[in-house]
């Protein structure tokens, strides 16, 4: 497990982009950030704080979450606002992010923040579905508290991160993107460290990486049948994320925040090498223009 860089407030959104890196956001601080090949690190979007998920577009840029769901062109040119919160209905804004193969994009929404006091009581979320035209729509409902989201390898099957309910769901997936009837998956109570459901990613074999948040210290991963795999351990408590990048896919990124060490920017990024490669993840194909 080799450390790549730390100093971050709370580190979430890993996406690896081909020929560019591993992009990560600072909830916390703010930012977009690229870490490169050769272990460098450069600032992509000077952006707001709370970013919780990102994708790449094919128009060239990222969908980021946050207040919105925004898409910030690489080229610097206007972000284009996708899907706005809704605060007087309770949508405060939204977290993990991700897209099927035909490029939909699907994105949790908060009943309130997780992160930042804003005077709210805990509320469930609805999950949101942004097909090919812009639209958008719910596909989901009563999530307590919204994380990582990822696709079977098949396509019929969406695994979405409750963390209100400790527990990863599974929908089954129709040919127009719409959701079925949620079930429950696996929750986390048989991880070594305990700890809740956050951000997740999908291997190749079907299997479920899970980042385990409030004391997991690491990723539980998962069989495609739910029984329990193995445990992938990181120094830091607060485990956020995970993705799978480099050129064949067989590095895993784990991602962290500060909570539970000395100090409000110990948020880091691991990597280690691992035997099976993640699935990838296709870019968003959803209209922006």
């Amino acid at each position: 497990m080799e450390l790549l860089t730390e100093g971050y407030g709370l580190i979430e959104g890993p996406l690896w982009v081909p020929g560019r890196g591993l992009m990560f956001s600072d909830v916390l601080f703010g930012g977009v950030y690229c870490l490169q090949p050769d272990q460098q690190v450069t600032e992509v979007f000077a952006h707001r704080r709370g970013i919780g998920g990102m994708s790449l577009h094919v128009d060239g840029g990222l969908l980021v979450s946050g207040r919105n769901i925004s898409f910030k062109p690489f080229s610097g040119a206007d972000t284009v606002c996708l899907l706005d919160r809704d605060e007087p209905a309770g949508l405060v804004g939204f977290n993990d992010i991700t897209t099927d193969n035909s490029g939909r994009v699907y994105a949790g929404g908060l009943g309130a923040s997780p992160v930042f006091e804003d005077g709210r009581q805990p509320a469930a979320g609805d999950l949101y579905m942004i097909d090919l035209d812009g639209s958008a729509q719910v596909v989901g409902r009563d999530v307590r508290l919204t994380n990582g989201l990822g696709f079977a390898p098949d396509g019929r099957t969406l695994y979405h991160s409750d963390s209100g309910r400790r527990a990863v769901c599974a929908y089954p997936v129709a040919e127009d993107g719409k959701l079925g009837e949620k079930t429950t998956f696996v929750t986390t109570d048989d991880a070594p460290y305990g700890g809740v459901p956050d951000g997740l990613a999908v291997s190749e074999d079907g299997a479920v990486w899970v980042a385990l948040a409030g004391g997991g210290r690491g990723v539980a991963v998962y069989e495609a049948d739910g029984a329990f795999r193995r445990h992938l351990e990181i120094p830091h408590p607060m485990c956020t994320s995970v993705c799978f990048g480099g050129d064949t896919l067989t590095d895993l990124y784990i991602v962290s925040g500060s909570e539970g060490l000395e100090g409000d920017k110990r948020g880091a990024v691991f990597r280690i090498a691992v035997e099976v490669a993640g699935l990838p993840v296709a870019p968003a194909r959803v209209k922006v223009a």
